[in-house]
């Protein structure tokens, strides 16, 4: 009943948003729903956490299933609280009409339905169809501004895409041919946890090739290197809140698709999975880290960041075993909020300095002291600097390659964490301090913002710090869901 709830509030603020002429009411309205949401992923959590997963229909929740959940409607909630007066300072310096803004409103909460599917859904059939309808739904919000450039964004970011999905789709097929002589030509061949239960008996050779087909076909949603291109552009042009979705939790969705096939492949054929991945997150890495180097947007630069962490995530799958899962699944949570705080932060620093380039913003510390110490503070963090979350996991998936005798992988793996730390904060270092830039009044954008963006960083710096023993316990315990983690 909690997740029929959960997947309903969402449809129900659409079609009230395109209801209410009140486009105040509608905002907090939002806001209402993503608390709601978030709740109720909280006490379907817990009762997960009880009573096991649930299974009901086409729906299946686990420990992972929740996990992700829980992210997604937190980071939608603190996105709602920040778009209340992101979006309406658009709208009054004539950015955006009021079509425009009815639109917003509708194909975020579209946007986050089709989220929550992916994550709860136990036919990989409907999980298919909902990260295709991700793809459809934040297109829109893509183009928002209606500019060339964002509207070229937004069909680049639906072709590369679809092509993707595309692929991921024969993967799916594959997967299904795979199970038909066990399973039989029944939906239950694209049930998860029938396929689950018998992956032992598919033939692997199917699996090999599905699993190649969904990595680069997920993998091209998730923003894998070399499927990553359409991500710069579309992060880059998509409205602020827009982007923190999209980094925050869309990326984090995709690859949970990866991840539900990357289990029944260890099943049937352990280690040639992590393999497959050690190498799209060592690419990643490394492509990532040169295009942070040379960012002359910071839109961008956070977006190649998006492709790195990615990379790290990826790379925590490749090398494997109980460490290594648990950081990857720790990291995708702080990358999470990490990656929405700094997206939220430049929506802030685009609507005080009309731009989008690194060399022509100066002096955030004196134009908008608060923002620039959040900005500051989260670049420390999304780079992996102590005492924040992002350290604590990617210094878990440096001791789980260690652990496990990958020492190459590691140097390589430490070395361009390095590099990424050095671009991203001599950028970082540049817009916040020196003389500001000419003709920028000073003071805050607006301050309603700032709530989302501190709770965020409070909670890095609190889980960076404290590590709460319940948080250990809850990726231990959705660790445990992939083979060989246990």
């Amino acid at each position: 009943m909690l997740l029929e709830v959960l997947l309903i509030i969402p449809l129900v603020i659409a079609v009230l948003s395109y209801s209410i002429k009140n486009r105040a009411l509608v905002q907090w309205m939002m806001v209402a729903g993503g608390a709601s949401s978030f709740v109720i992923a909280v006490l379907l959590g817990l009762e997960v956490w009880s009573d096991g997963p649930y299974e009901h229909s086409i729906w299946y929740v686990d420990q992972l299933s929740v996990y992700m959940l829980c992210i997604i409607t937190f980071v939608a909630l603190m996105v709602a609280t920040y778009s209340v007066s992101y979006i309406r300072h658009d709208h009054e310096e004539k950015e955006i009409g009021t079509r425009q803004l009815k639109m917003y409103h509708i194909f975020v909460q579209i946007f986050l339905f089709t989220m929550l599917v992916v994550v709860s859904s136990n036919n990989m059939g409907i999980m298919w169809i909902a990260i295709e309808g991700t793809t459809l739904a934040s297109a829109f919000l893509v183009g928002f501004y209606e500019k060339d450039t964002s509207i070229e964004a937004a069909w680049k970011y639906i072709i590369i895409c679809s092509v993707g999905i595309t692929l991921a789709l024969f993967g799916t097929i594959i997967t299904y041919a795979s199970s038909t002589e066990v399973l039989g030509e029944s939906s239950d061949a694209l049930n998860w946890t029938k396929l689950r239960d018998a992956a032992p008996l598919l033939e692997p050779t199917f699996l090999k090739i599905a699993f190649i087909f969904i990595v680069i076909g997920y993998g091209t949603k998730v923003g894998l290197v070399p499927m990553h291109t359409w991500l710069p552009d579309a992060h880059s042009q998509a409205p602020s809140p827009v982007s923190a979705l999209m980094s925050g939790v869309l990326l984090n969705c995709a690859f949970y698709g990866i991840i539900r096939y990357y289990i029944i492949s260890e099943i049937r054929v352990p280690g040639f999975a992590p393999d497959l991945m050690l190498i799209f997150g060592l690419l990643s890495l490394f492509v990532a880290a040169f295009f942070i180097l040379i960012s002359r947007d910071f839109k961008r630069m956070l977006a190649y960041s998006s492709v790195e962490h990615m990379g790290i995530i990826s790379l925590g799958f490749g090398i494997g075993g109980p460490l290594g899962i648990f950081g990857a699944m720790f990291h995708m949570l702080n990358h999470s909020l990490t990656k929405t705080l700094m997206f939220l932060c430049t929506g802030n620093v685009v609507q005080k300095y009309n731009t989008r380039e690194i060399g022509e913003v100066r002096g955030m510390a004196t134009v908008m002291p608060i923002t620039a110490a959040l900005f500051l503070l989260g670049a420390l963090a999304i780079t992996g600097s102590p005492p924040f979350g992002p350290f604590l996991s990617e210094i878990v998936i440096m001791q789980a390659g260690l652990s496990y005798g990958r020492y190459i992988v590691t140097t390589v793996y430490v070395l361009l964490l390095v590099v990424v730390f050095a671009g991203f904060m001599y950028h970082v270092s540049r817009m916040v301090f020196g003389e500001p830039t000419e003709g920028v009044t000073r003071g805050e954008i607006h301050k309603l913002s700032l709530v989302p963006m501190t709770i965020l960083l409070s909670t890095i710096l609190v889980i960076g710090i404290f590590m709460p023993e319940e948080l250990t316990n809850i990726l231990r315990e959705v660790a445990k869901v992939v083979p060989g983690s246990g």
